[in-house]
């Protein structure tokens, strides 16, 4: 008697499609990664971004080593010809200061964006779209294909819960005060209007109320929403999302940037990490204020003096190619210091023994690759939700404190409101900070908990490794329908 052969299992294939910036194009191929291993004889995984993207997603593969390189795709479609950028700028590491509104502005542009994204999409085919909630068009088109769309976050639960709140509340001070956070826990948080993102400030300026917001449309009707964070971190803000309605389903499941297979391999890699291993332990400030901040020359030249002036060890990444120190530093700081133009290998330097505190703009990434790392902050925030990030950073998990002090002067995501933070200032928090016994050994002790629990929660069996099996596991089960809020946890 004859027995039927069983058919293989058909592969859920992932199309991921992240926002023009390396901040959102690296969570998101660490992201098709993990998918992948969760799942290795059920998944298979693409990158979408535009042609000069796609060595940013290639980079982010390789740094993992070759398992990654081998498990995830990459796949393209066109930028659009845009006033301003030359040919080839279409990522906010790369484009000028002046310019950066306009990389903003093309990818929010449905337009412009949706062809070319649409066309992929439906050239490919495949059983779920991941998108950026910056494209809130692909929930449109992964339904008139009859797929599931999920959103991707690469901030936290904190900072989003709080736009998203201040948007539904309308609770901007046109007068230029401060704002409460509206609808958080314990401890109450205020705002100055001047740090709130750009997109906040201009609803002032309209009718106060966000309504028809097609961000908030885009995540009630998704089939779910995907964050880089990790349940113990933000757990009191992950419960929320589903409770306050904002979306049907969510998967927490970072730090993304675990398990990190890394390794010291360029020749600024190999600099770091030499300079580093002649440094006494925690003795060495690192500081790194991302790949979306331009610093200002004068604002560069004080902080130049105020390390100077501080007498500690530091590692200083630069993002211009072109600054150039003040007469004399150089020779004045000699080996105290180490400056590296460009990149460098954030997550190695952090896991140094040698680094002692992290001066951070509080990007959501570095925000996570601290806590892994278990290094204390001093915060610098600078644009977007960066000032919201601070505050979640040094009131709620008290792992760091502001580098310049409330009351000191104006921050703003504007910068061309925010006050020039002196060389003083900058030298009198480091030695503040770093004094024995001090508020440093206090955030280091409890950034350290954090730590071990952000690498439980990426290990086998722990809640994020859960929640990526769990997004696998409903949308096999699920298909293309949508089923009633759940939270996993």
């Amino acid at each position: 008697m004859a027995t039927a052969k069983a058919m293989p299992r058909k592969k859920l294939r992932i199309l991921l499609m992240p926002f023009f910036a390396t901040s959102h194009i690296g969570p998101f191929t660490d992201l098709a990664f993990h998918l992948v291993a969760a799942r290795p004889h059920d998944v298979e995984a693409a990158v979408a971004v535009t042609p000069a993207n796609a060595l940013v997603v290639e980079s982010a593969l390789a740094r993992g080593g070759a398992s990654r390189q081998a498990t995830v795709k990459v796949a393209t479609y066109p930028f659009p010809s845009v006033d301003g950028l030359p040919p080839g700028v279409e990522n906010h590491s790369t484009v000028k200061a002046t310019d950066a509104w306009r990389i903003d502005s093309v990818a929010m542009d449905e337009k412009l964006m949706r062809p070319g994204q649409e066309s992929l999409i439906r050239e490919h085919s495949p059983d779920l779209v991941i998108t950026d909630i910056h494209f809130w068009w692909n929930v449109d088109v992964a339904t008139d294909i009859g797929v599931p769309c999920v959103t991707f976050h690469a901030i936290g639960t904190f900072p989003t819960l709080a736009m998203f709140n201040l948007s539904a509340a309308g609770a901007i001070d046109a007068g230029g005060g401060v704002v409460t956070l509206p609808g958080f826990p314990p401890p109450e948080i205020q705002v100055p209007t001047t740090e709130l993102p750009e997109m906040l400030r201009r609803q002032q300026m309209t009718d106060g109320r966000a309504t028809g917001n097609p961000l908030s449309s885009a995540h009630k009707r998704c089939f779910g929403l995907v964050v880089n964070t990790f349940f113990d971190l933000e757990h009191r803000h992950c419960e929320m999302f589903v409770g306050n309605g904002y979306v049907k389903r969510a998967y927490f499941v970072g730090p993304l940037s675990l398990p990190s297979q890394q390794v010291a391999t360029s020749a600024y890699d190999s600099r770091c990490i030499d300079w580093l291993n002649k440094k006494p332990s925690k003795s060495v400030v690192y500081l790194c204020f991302g790949s979306l901040t331009h610093v200002s020359e004068d604002q560069l030249r004080e902080l130049a003096l105020g390390l100077e002036a501080s007498e500690k060890q530091f590692l200083w990444v630069i993002r211009s190619e072109t600054w150039v120190p003040p007469e004399g530093w150089k020779e004045r700081v000699g080996d105290r210091g180490m400056v590296v133009t460009g990149w460098a290998p954030q997550t190695v330097i952090l896991a140094h023994p040698a680094v002692g505190v992290f001066v951070t703009h509080c990007g959501w990434n570095s925000v996570l690759e601290t806590v892994v790392a278990g290094v204390p902050v001093l915060t610098w925030p600078m644009v977007f939700e960066q000032f919201i990030t601070e505050r979640f950073v040094t009131k709620v998990l008290a792992i760091g404190e502001r580098l310049w002090p409330e009351g000191a002067g104006v921050r703003s995501t504007r910068s061309e409101e925010h006050e020039l933070i002196s060389a003083e200032a900058v030298a009198r928090a480091l030695g503040k900070f770093m004094e024995p016994g001090g508020a440093g050994d206090a955030a280091r002790s409890k950034v350290m908990e954090l730590s071990a629990k952000a690498r439980a929660a990426m290990a086998e069996g722990g809640s994020s490794n859960r929640d990526l099996r769990r997004i696998i596991d409903d949308l096999m089960e699920a298909g293309t329908a949508v089923a009633g809020p759940v939270l996993s946890i």
